[in-house]
């Protein structure tokens, strides 16, 4: 039983949040991903860029002219990364608020091709996922059991991240649905004074009337 229980926990520790995925783009268009990031949590994307070539009908690799311009906007709309970087490349950053995190990707000239089509593959990892344990267990001489623990400890600390990020959002859902409310709750209110003002003053406007006419 004990054996069946850890076995699940490796199975757990190995899984991969990351995916994996390719999209074309013009030398003019911009793509964006929206990516839900809890707070002080690494992201690393991992992308590569090939180019199309119409002789062989296929993508091959890019030129070096050929790169990507990256940019990076936190739950703030806040920049936290934006560069240049070449055809291919790792890109890392850490998240600072919690929330969604744009990046956004388009290439960096035009002057080395016209009207080509790129091909953008992209590996977008979060969290414990986005560490290198095979370098970790080499600089730290780490066991294979003392590699398995430690890869335990870091995703019990990202769920325990995901789990303050979903307290967040709940608090910020209820914070919005109360202000709705309490607006609703305005508007009626100012609905009905309107309502009962204009009928006072119909009232009164007909009791002149009719008095100015000797009819009261």
């Amino acid at each position: 039983m004990h054996k069946q229980f850890l076995s699940f926990l490796l199975v757990l520790a190995s899984w991969q949040t990351a995916f994996g995925l390719y999209f074309h783009i013009a030398e003019t268009e911009r793509k964006c991903f929206i990516e839900e990031v809890p707070d002080e949590t690494t992201v690393i994307v991992n992308y590569k860029v090939e180019l199309y070539d119409p002789r062989s009908n296929g993508f091959m690799p890019s030129s070096p002219g050929i790169g990507m311009h990256v940019q990076v906007r936190d739950s703030d709309d806040k920049i936290i990364l934006s560069r240049v970087y070449s055809s291919e490349g790792r890109i890392s950053f850490t998240s600072h608020t919690p929330g969604e995190h744009v990046i956004c990707m388009y290439s960096n000239s035009t002057a080395w091709f016209s009207g080509a089509q790129l091909r953008v593959h992209l590996d977008i990892q979060v969290g414990e996922h986005a560490i290198d344990y095979a370098s970790v267990a080499q600089k730290e001489k780490l066991t294979e059991l003392q590699l398995r623990i430690r890869q335990l400890l870091d995703q019990v600390e990202q769920i325990t991240k995901e789990q303050n990020y979903q307290r967040y959002r709940e608090e910020r859902f209820r914070h919005t649905s109360e202000s709705t409310n309490s607006r609703v709750l305005w508007w009626s209110l100012a609905q009905t004074i309107v309502l009962v003002c204009m009928g006072f003053w119909q009232m009164r406007h007909l009791k002149s009337f009719f008095e100015a006419k000797k009819l009261v």
